[in-house]
């Protein structure tokens, strides 16, 4: 007989049981994160052989300077600089306004003050050149030199014609693999000397000590930084505190956070034990595609604000203005940058 094929349908799969409840107890208490099956992986162990190198010791709050600090101006400003090759450049810069001389009493004497400025830089991956000469009679002076890998030297030198008024500095940096320190040494008998140490991936503790033999002057001081693992894009980090006390009397506090890729904030708490005065300071950056615009105030009522503008390419404006109402000081300045 012939082979016949069967119309019926193949049995089904046998069903799977339907998962256990919990019972008792059960039912109430958590679940283990691998009963959830959330995904998240168990927090990385710290090596605290291999913790970040700080930042300079000098450098603690430049994250608030930013904002806090920004170089505002009175008068008129133009700067030209001119590149000659990838490691010369020139520079020229004009300034017309006012400079404020000290006085006795609270009142704010002003007298007008210009001058020119020509300056010369040299870029170099192991050395940096920079010279500044004004029409006053002043001269500045920088230089950068890497000796090793690890060592570099700094040289800053002021010099003007007022005697007793012109300085000069000697910097030794040392960079290690967790920590950073820094040997000074200038006119006037000055010896100094800071440490800084990271003591977790995020905080970094460190200290400084002084002497000014010419005052017979001398002081020791502390200071802690916390920063987050987030960089920006400006080699910044988005969060950052900082805390520093001298034996001078000074206690300085810090907070820097980015609200976003374009804004950030700042505040910081200066207290002078010396002269009892206390001032807290706020103040904000703010980056758009084509200006820069960032600002302060703080608790004496000084308000200030700087605004750079691109117009083209290699060409910016900039208008500066602070606003004391206390001493009934105004200060206004108009700028114009060319060249990159």
């Amino acid at each position: 007989m012939g082979s016949s094929v069967s119309l019926a349908a193949a049995p089904p799969p046998p069903v799977a049981p339907p998962p256990a409840l919990p019972v008792g107890l059960a039912q109430v208490l958590p679940q283990k994160a691998e009963e959830k099956g959330d995904g998240k992986a168990a927090p990385e162990k710290v090596d605290w052989l291999d913790l970040p190198c700080p930042v300079p010791y000098e450098e603690l709050q430049r994250e608030a300077l930013m904002s806090l600090k920004p170089e505002l101006f009175e008068g008129l400003r133009f700067d030209f600089m001119k590149m000659l090759n990838q490691r010369f450049a020139l520079s020229h810069s004009v300034y017309m306004g006012s400079m404020e001389v000290p006085s006795q009493s609270s009142d704010v004497i002003k007298v007008p003050s210009s001058h020119y400025e020509f300056g010369a830089n040299f870029l170099d991956p192991k050395l940096m050149l920079i010279g500044r000469v004004l029409t006053d009679g002043r001269m500045n002076a920088r230089v950068k030199c890497d000796l090793t890998d690890n060592l570099a030297l700094k040289i800053h030198a002021q010099l003007t014609n007022e005697p007793h008024f012109s300085q000069g500095m000697f910097q030794f940096d040392y960079k290690g693999k967790d920590y950073r320190s820094q040997f000074q040494i200038g006119n006037n008998a000055f010896y100094g000397a800071n440490y800084i140490q990271s003591v977790s991936p995020h905080l970094s503790l460190g200290g400084e000590i002084f002497w000014i033999g010419h005052q017979r002057k001398s002081g020791v001081g502390f200071a802690a930084r916390y920063n987050t693992d987030k960089m920006t894009v400006t080699g910044y980090f988005d969060q950052v505190a900082t805390a520093q006390v001298a034996s001078t009397g000074i206690v300085g506090l810090s907070y820097v956070q980015k609200v976003s890729e374009k804004v950030s904030l700042a505040s910081d708490f200066m207290y002078n034990q010396m002269s009892r005065d206390v001032t807290s300071t706020f103040g904000y950056d703010y980056i758009l595609r084509q200006c820069r615009l960032r600002g302060k105030i703080d608790t004496n009522g000084v308000v200030g604000a700087l605004l750079e503008e691109r117009l083209n390419m290699g060409v910016t404006l900039l208008l500066s203005a602070e606003i004391d109402h206390g001493k009934k000081d105004y200060k206004f300045g108009f700028g114009l940058t060319v060249g990159e």
